[in-house]
């Protein structure tokens, strides 16, 4: 809780206290907010049903749900560098609803973010009154959305992770251990990252005065979740795709210049985003205390989770923005009433040019891959096998093809990812024995078609021995779209 400043700070620099706890209007509460929360979530993810899909992300999963579907395993035969929870999310919704369309995906994530608001009104609520939960609450999602496009409106694990991350800290808040280390496992199972919330638990527990039997019950409820993941997959392959198996992908080295811009700019869109709450937290960090240290904790967790892989990619900043709002709510107590009203008026605002963006936004590299999934449909008949070999999974889910090898994307087999360029790109940087696996895929099962989609880049075939002998020997180029060389397999 905040710490009332001075009656000096007060009169010279116009603050007031806190609002406290206990502060009660008469009227309903949730039955007014709820609708209120309801609608501006569902306003907020408007340009999320603009497209079929927003990131390769998306179609990453489409492609392994429906891998999954037709008999898969997790980490055996379907593979990825991600927890479980997401994959199952979308095996379960195409089961129910079709694979031919994400559009339930796409209310599922407006319904995360409802339940990621909801949570955050209930932490300030408890701690600041009505009206700071209102504010959490209003000031999150107008704040959610504060990214590129691909990023802030794509149906993908981060949006998923943030009601895990905000329920971890609900459940602390209320001395609820066992409930509390089960949503941080959620939220790891969801995204490795998501973990990170352990670190506002952990405080909380202890300051709480950290009983055995509190420890006790988060470890419980923090180990049982992810050994039964680890069991309903396969524990090797679990342990081995979700925590030891990226150490290259982890690394800084190559295009460091690159990720650096990459993260600089992603840090300013969500500063811009954020104009009409970072006022107010640097004005109380400079003139009083503001308390609330899980708060910090939260953040600055966030932040270090977000550095992890040094890849910067727009998508990670979303961990921030949970912790973000409610800090800006904790702020906006010590201030005068008008400076609240001034943050949600800039944060509408700058919500309103986001979602302006997300509406707007040319979609190239999805009209490319579109087009490569029409050319693939002429070329091969429904039951064929293909390989598309780029950075696009969704591609596989356009075109309604099987893919000819577990590795959806050259990333997996080149630890290409996000436009790095630097020396640690190639077959001897791929996951640990993918082309061993990958050879005897393409040996016993050969794809009608192979669409090197590289275009230049470092995964070209000219520089990986393996697919250019592959291309070679087996296939001759029967079409170019857009930059891509699609080859067909020749007949002997």
């Amino acid at each position: 809780m905040l710490a009332e400043p001075p009656a000096s700070l007060r009169s010279v620099r116009g603050l007031r206290p806190p609002r406290p706890r206990t502060e009660r209007t008469s009227a309903p509460y949730w039955p007014r907010l709820l609708p209120l929360l309801a609608a501006l979530a569902c306003v907020t993810r408007i340009p999320s049903f603009r497209w079929p899909l927003w990131s390769p992300d998306e179609g990453y999963l489409a492609v392994q749900a429906r891998m999954l579907a037709d008999g898969g395993e997790l980490y055996e035969t379907v593979v990825d560098r991600k927890p479980p929870l997401v994959p199952w999310l979308y095996e379960g919704t195409f089961a129910l609803f079709g694979d031919a369309t994400l559009l339930p995906l796409k209310v599922l994530a407006v319904a995360a973010q409802l339940l990621t608001a909801v949570l955050l009104v209930c932490v300030a609520r408890r701690r600041w009154g009505d009206g700071a939960g209102r504010t959490a609450g209003v000031l999150y999602l107008l704040i959610s959305v504060g990214l590129n496009p691909e990023d802030a409106q794509a149906a993908t694990f981060e949006v998923f992770m943030l009601p895990c991350t905000a329920a971890a800290l609900w459940c602390a808040d209320r001395r609820r251990w066992g409930a509390a280390g089960a949503a941080v496992a959620c939220a790891f199972l969801v995204k490795q990252t998501g973990g990170a919330v352990l670190v506002p638990v952990a405080w909380l527990l202890w300051q709480s005065g950290g009983a055995r039997r509190g420890v006790l019950r988060l470890g419980v409820g923090l180990s049982a979740p992810v050994l039964a993941a680890a069991a309903l997959t396969h524990p090797a392959g679990f342990l081995f795709w979700t925590v030891t198996g990226s150490g290259a992908y982890a690394s800084f080295t190559g295009s460091e210049l690159h990720v650096l811009f990459r993260g600089l700019t992603n840090t300013a869109v969500l500063a811009a985003a954020c104009v009409g709450i970072i006022p107010p937290v640097v004005r109380v960090l400079r003139i009083a205390r503001t308390g609330s240290a899980e708060l910090w904790l939260w953040l600055a967790s966030s932040a270090a989770a977000v550095l992890v892989g040094f890849h910067f990619f727009g998508h990670y900043f979303l961990q921030l923005t949970p912790p973000l709002a409610l800090l800006g709510t904790a702020a906006l107590q010590i201030l005068p009433r008008v400076r609240t009203w001034t943050a949600v008026s800039v944060s509408a605002g700058t919500c309103a040019l986001f979602l302006t963006w997300g509406m707007l936004a040319p979609r190239p590299e999805l009209a490319h891959a579109t087009r490569l999934a029409e050319t693939a449909r002429v070329l091969t008949a429904p039951q064929d096998k293909v390989l598309f070999w780029g950075i696009h999974p969704e591609t596989y889910w356009l075109s309604d093809r099987t893919p000819a090898s577990r590795y959806l994307t050259a990333g997996l087999l080149t630890n290409y990812s996000g436009g790095r360029n630097g020396p640690q790109v190639g077959e001897r940087y791929a996951v640990e024995g993918s082309w061993r696996v990958f050879r005897r895929e393409l040996r016993e099962h050969p794809p009608t078609i192979v669409v090197d989609d590289s275009r230049g880049k470092l995964f070209t075939p000219n520089r990986l021995p393996t697919l250019r002998r592959l291309l070679t020997v087996g296939y001759e180029p029967v079409a170019r779209v857009g930059g891509a060389v699609v080859y067909a397999r020749v007949q002997r």
